[in-house]
């Protein structure tokens, strides 16, 4: 009869409960042993050198040292397999980037947790035979002098999963209360941000141009523009959507669009 493989690993949160539960979710794991817990990143960095896990459960915002700051301080040829475990679904197209293996969103389903360790069973097994190939991406990553300042992929949950926009295809975004709705083609997907954090971290200024306090638009995606009254314009989109410039915003939009009479 084989004997399966212990897979080494540790708990990094820093909330009490979060550690409690995630102990007890892996205490019938017969195949995980639990070397240890963290309650900050400072933590997690030592033990993760000292102890060498195979897999790490992280928590992404925590005291001194989040997430992020535990990965570039450990350095990709010593990073164990990541899970990111946290209540903030803002860090979910960042943590991709950096390699996760998967992101639990608090709260979350003991099934959706047992998806996620099966995923990292496979990572452990397939590190320890061959190469991983996901390590030397993450090798540039942690090097590159820089991340590009905006996103090429907006990550927007449905369900228990998040679905990922390209950037570059989004027509125009539109308040809506605490939220966003953004337009791609005829569908439409809800995102829980205010329209002004979207403009200021994710939309590129040089592709994105706010025509109204509650609306956005991809420059792009302007078939033409028609004065309306009391100075405003009506911007036609090439789906055949119009939208309302305000005399606010038409000097914006004019930086961007050069008129020809």
């Amino acid at each position: 009869m084989s004997r399966r493989v212990v897979i080494r690993t540790l708990i990094v949160d820093d909330d009490r409960l979060s550690r409690d539960h995630l102990r007890e979710l892996l205490e019938d794991e017969e195949d995980i042993e639990l070397i240890g817990e963290a309650a900050d990143g400072k933590e997690a960095i030592a033990q993760i050198q000292a102890e060498t896990p195979d897999l790490v459960l992280l928590d992404v915002q925590m005291p001194h040292v989040d997430a992020f700051g535990v990965l570039d301080a450990i350095g990709a040829e010593r990073m164990p397999v990541v899970v990111f475990v946290t209540a903030h679904e803002e860090f979910a197209l960042r943590a991709f980037d950096a390699f996760a293996l998967d992101y639990l969103l608090k709260p979350f389903e003991d099934a959706r947790f047992r998806v996620a360790l099966e995923r990292a069973r496979t990572a452990v097994h397939a590190r320890r035979s061959v190469q991983d190939p996901r390590m030397g991406a993450l090798v540039d990553l942690i090097r590159a002098p820089e991340r590009p300042e905006y996103p090429e992929l907006i990550a927007v949950k449905i369900g228990d999963q998040f679905r990922f926009l390209k950037v570059k295809d989004i027509d125009w975004i539109e308040a809506d209360a605490n939220y966003v709705r953004i337009h791609v083609d005829k569908s439409q997907r809800l995102l829980h941000k205010s329209l002004t954090a979207l403009e200021e971290r994710l939309l590129d200024p040089t592709r994105f141009v706010r025509i109204h306090r509650s609306t956005i638009v991809n420059v792009s995606r302007i078939a033409a523009v028609e004065p309306t009254f009391h100075g405003s314009l009506s911007v036609i989109l090439k789906n055949g959507t119009r939208l309302d410039c305000s005399r606010r915003f038409r000097s914006q939009l004019q930086e961007r669009v050069y008129f020809m009479s």
